[in-house]
């Protein structure tokens, strides 16, 4: 929408620019009435104040929200990313990091990343075998285990919300209450 918003001001202010300085133009070159022309001075102070600086104005804010639609919508194709694989592991249960990856047109370590991020919002629980390459989504009631859903060795916290088999290497998302 910043996007839009953005280039109907370029558009409104270069369209007050044109005129503006078209009707001053013709007023300066004496095209008007009998005794009704314009000085040159009067006409360029005339352009620059009703022409120009309108024209700047909202040409600066229509380029500042022409950016910064172009960022918002950037961010959003990462958000909508994220919710597609939240919602494949929460359905599926298991997912393959390779067809995450290929379905989402992620790297490895976006995947990676993204599941992170997905664990410090509080949206994941579940467990990541990375040498495998797949996602598990779990309930609470088996993440709260001591033993490791992969191998059964005992696991160890290594951040929040996030704890590491010290035997297979899976990590284990659990979720933060």
């Amino acid at each position: 929408m910043g996007r839009i918003i953005g280039i109907i001001l370029i558009v409104a202010g270069l369209a007050i620019c044109g005129i503006v300085s078209l009707f001053l133009f013709v007023g300066a070159s004496g095209g008007g009435p009998e005794g009704s022309a314009l000085s040159n001075a009067g006409a360029i102070l005339g352009v620059a104040l009703f022409g120009v600086l309108p024209l700047l104005i909202l040409g600066g804010v229509g380029v500042f929200l022409f950016i910064r639609g172009g960022q918002e919508e950037a961010e959003m194709v990462e958000i909508r990313k994220k919710e597609r694989l939240l919602g494949m592991i929460q359905t599926q249960g298991k997912v393959a990091l390779g067809s995450a990856a290929l379905e989402l047109k992620m790297t490895r370590d976006q995947l990676k990343n993204a599941i992170y991020e997905l664990v410090n919002q509080g949206l994941f629980s579940g467990y990541a075998d990375w040498g495998k390459g797949e996602f598990y989504s779990k309930d609470l009631a088996q993440m709260q285990t001591t033993k490791c859903p992969n191998c059964g060795g005992e696991r160890e916290a290594v951040g929040k919300g996030l704890v590491k088999c010290q035997y297979c290497g899976v990590e284990l998302f659990l979720p933060q209450s």
